[in-house]
């Protein structure tokens, strides 16, 4: 009876304590085949290969090319630094350069007051699954899997100066594209159409990840819907607001395709990403000084990204 005690001690004992998890992991890759290590490879150095060639090292040379005068005519040995000039130059002597900005600002306005509200509102209808819903959705998101370009097309069917239907139905004769007064609300509006389902599929997808148990918890407590999405289900969608704004921002800056269709970012329709074009393709070929309009543009787009992942990075830590 005397050993008894210490049987049950020793079984109290608790078991040795894991190894590390360096040393888990070194045993579970020993545990793998040769060809699930040439595999695991593989599926982590092509896509840094591919990200690093496509990505990575385009950006960085835009960044040195910017501080040339480089035409992309002459040799690479012949090329001559200039340092700031061409930032300098963009800022001081360069007339669209103003307009741009002020356009870059105002789609993004357009976009973050009219259509992300909008896209949340038709993504909380949508999450109640009324009758249709799944017909509502495809209809919306329709325009998502369109290029701005075709959408520019579908849309000169209505802004048409003769044969468009805004223009037949209230009898005007507005030149919705051509008149650079009203020219910038027209494409924002079209590009608006667009960003419209992209902004409802990730609210969407967030409310249906949202615990039910909240909603019901504050309709006990007797919250109306709209203060229990605003203080309840609203704050839960952190992240998803979070990349709606990377995503608002990187759009406005990348409105490229739809003005260019329309008149290559001329006559009232000057944007960023339209001048980079023109000096790097168009018939000006200022490499140099198109790299500094778009190293801009980039370093305006990793601020919102760096805010992003940093976010995401310390959720996760938590």
């Amino acid at each position: 009876m005397s050993d008894l005690p210490l049987i049950q001690a020793d079984r109290a004992v608790p078991p040795p304590a894991a190894t590390t998890s360096t040393g888990g992991r070194r045993r579970r890759l020993r545990l793998l085949s040769r060809t699930d290590r040439v595999v695991i490879t593989l599926m982590v150095l092509v896509p840094l290969l591919i990200v690093t060639g496509f990505v990575w090292m385009p950006a960085a040379a835009t960044v040195l090319l910017s501080g040339t005068n480089w035409d992309g005519i002459g040799p690479l040995n012949e090329i001559e630094f200039v340092g700031a000039r061409n930032y300098s130059d963009v800022v001081n002597i360069y007339p669209p350069f103003v307009p741009a900005i002020q356009h870059n600002l105002l789609w993004l306005a357009a976009l973050f007051v009219v259509a992300t509200p909008f896209g949340m509102f038709l993504a909380v209808l949508l999450d109640k699954e009324l009758r249709g819903s799944r017909f509502y959705q495809t209809a919306l998101y329709l325009p998502v899997v369109l290029s701005l370009a075709l959408i520019g097309f579908v849309w000169q069917l209505l802004y048409s100066r003769d044969q468009g239907l805004i223009n037949a139905v209230f009898n005007s004769s507005i030149d919705w594209y051509g008149d650079s007064n009203v020219n910038i609300w027209a494409v924002m509006v079209a590009s608006g159409w667009r960003h419209v389902g992209y902004i409802m599929l990730l609210y969407l997808a967030g409310l249906k990840g949202v615990d039910p148990s909240l909603r019901e918890a504050a309709s006990v407590d007797g919250a109306s819907e709209s203060r229990t999405f605003f203080r309840v289900v609203f704050p839960v969608l952190r992240p998803i607001n979070i990349i709606v704004l990377v995503v608002t921002v990187i759009e406005s800056l990348r409105a490229f395709d739809l003005v260019w269709v329309v008149n290559k970012g001329r006559n009232g329709l000057e944007l960023i990403s339209a001048l980079v074009t023109q000096n790097v393709v168009g018939e000006a070929s200022r490499i140099g000084f198109g790299s500094a309009l778009a190293t801009i543009m980039l370093v305006v787009s990793l601020v919102f990204i760096t805010i992003y992942l940093a976010t995401v990075m310390r959720e996760n830590r938590e």
